[in-house]
């Protein structure tokens, strides 16, 4: 019997020792060499072209950036919403806060980054003051580019809108038309296509840039650079101090940034930091 209980106590110390060595290895982190993965929504350009520019900035800090391409304004508020991506890159504030506001939405932003005039485009017209009575004027169909791009056609002379409507007039605010211009509207996405069934299109800068058409260039007026129309980064309430989003926004305001927006865009966009 003394055999067998010194025989019981040896096994039970020996699993005792395994089992403690199974809890170590267990405690340590799992995959502790591997960067923190953060995934990005972003309009193909120029978000998505300057966080291409912050991957090997953010790789050197520990943060695995993957970039999910969007080609509307509704699916990367959803989705980051739906916590499909960690932060997006591709509206301004405005934007943000009537979005959240009409669909319950608790999303927030986490600063500036770059600003992107809008412009008032045509293959029909080479000069702002040669629009033509009737013209047909396409402008976004959401609220707040919407009120931005009617502000630029005031701006222009081509209108003037209802005193104090802000980011948010709409077509009935228009108190004088003199040309008798037909607003219609589209989603901000296709407005370059409508060139061809238009006089004049109020096109975002990234959507004009993809149609191969040059902001500083081929606009027949432009937004003033002071816009408070600022793209911005957003993320879910309660996710401002994740440490890989504070390293995405540090990268992202960084003089090699800074650089290369000034560089690549000759004024297109504009650095807003």
């Amino acid at each position: 019997m003394k055999k067998l209980a010194l025989v019981l106590a040896g096994l039970l110390a020996l699993a005792g020792i395994a089992g403690g060595c199974g809890s170590s290895t267990g405690s340590k982190p799992a995959g502790g060499d591997k960067k923190v993965v953060l995934k990005v929504g972003a309009s193909p350009v120029p978000h998505a072209e300057i966080l291409e520019k912050v991957k090997p900035i953010l790789a050197k800090d520990g943060v695995d950036l993957q970039v999910v391409e969007f080609t509307d304004y509704v699916k990367p508020n959803l989705s980051l919403s739906d916590k499909e991506i960690d932060a997006n890159f591709f509206q301004h504030l405005p934007y943000l806060e009537k979005f959240c506001k009409d669909r319950n939405l608790s999303l927030v932003s986490m600063g500036k980054v770059h600003i992107e005039p809008m412009g008032v485009y045509s293959r029909k017209i080479k000069d702002i003051k040669a629009v033509p009575e009737g013209a047909k004027v396409a402008i976004p169909n959401d609220p707040t580019n919407g009120g931005r791009a009617l502000a630029i056609l005031e701006k222009a002379g081509l209108l003037k809108l209802k005193e104090g409507v802000g980011v948010l007039a709409t077509a009935n605010d228009i108190v004088e038309n003199p040309k008798n211009l037909q607003i219609t509207e589209a989603e901000a996405a296709m407005l370059p296509r409508t060139l061809d069934d238009v006089d004049l299109a109020v096109i975002n800068s990234n959507f004009a840039m993809e149609a191969k058409l040059n902001p500083t260039k081929d606009a027949l007026f432009i937004e003033a650079k002071d816009s408070p129309y600022a793209n911005i980064v957003a993320v879910r309430k309660g996710d401002e101090n994740r440490p890989e989003i504070q390293k995405l926004m540090k990268a992202l305001n960084s003089p090699e940034v800074k650089k290369f927006i000034e560089e690549k865009y000759k004024g297109a966009i504009v650095p807003a930091f």
